[in-house]
């Protein structure tokens, strides 16, 4: 009998997983239409105090998101005013959903990595992670990899899906 040789634990592929820099950390979002009228109507006065009297700290070294779950028109001022308001307890504020705030975490992270260890190899970009990782911090990460990688894959080593070659020199 010939003997079974794993052939992707032999090959030379550098793995290449978003889930590894996944930033521990709470995750939160505010949604602004809880200070609007029936969560449509901003009335300023109304809406700064709502904001004044809230309490922030239930925030303190949290990721978040700041949105609006209605489809009431809000003046960007109000997520601002609310962003102002969170700042000085959570780790990190921007506007938009849970997904937006993991997108902005990976822009930042993966800006701080060092890409030239992966410089003439073949890269396979983990696709199943158990961690929400968003599309935008795999394109990223290819983005970031493709000047230095010989080629770039997405997915699993034994079903990965090829995404960029470099032209031979």
């Amino acid at each position: 009998m010939d003997e079974i040789i794993n052939k992707v634990a032999e090959s030379k592929l550098e793995v290449f997983d978003l889930e590894d820099y996944y930033p521990a950390g709470q995750r939160v979002q505010i949604d602004i239409s809880q200070w609007l009228i029936e969560g449509f109507l901003l009335k300023e006065k109304d809406f700064r105090e709502s904001l004044k009297n809230y309490d922030w700290t239930q925030f303190q070294d949290q990721f978040v998101a700041i949105y609006c779950s209605t489809d009431a028109i809000v003046p960007a001022w109000a997520s601002i005013l609310v962003a102002i308001q969170v700042a000085p307890f959570a780790k990190k504020v921007v506007d938009g959903t849970i997904e937006d705030l993991n997108a902005s975490l990976y822009e930042q992270l993966l800006a701080t990595i060092d890409y030239s260890a992966y410089q003439n190899k073949a890269v396979i970009i983990k696709g199943c992670s158990k961690k929400p990782v968003p599309t935008r911090a795999y394109i990223l990460a290819a983005k970031n990899l493709q000047p230095f990688a010989r080629s770039i894959m997405y997915g699993e080593a034994c079903s990965a899906v090829p995404l960029f070659k470099s032209a031979k020199k």
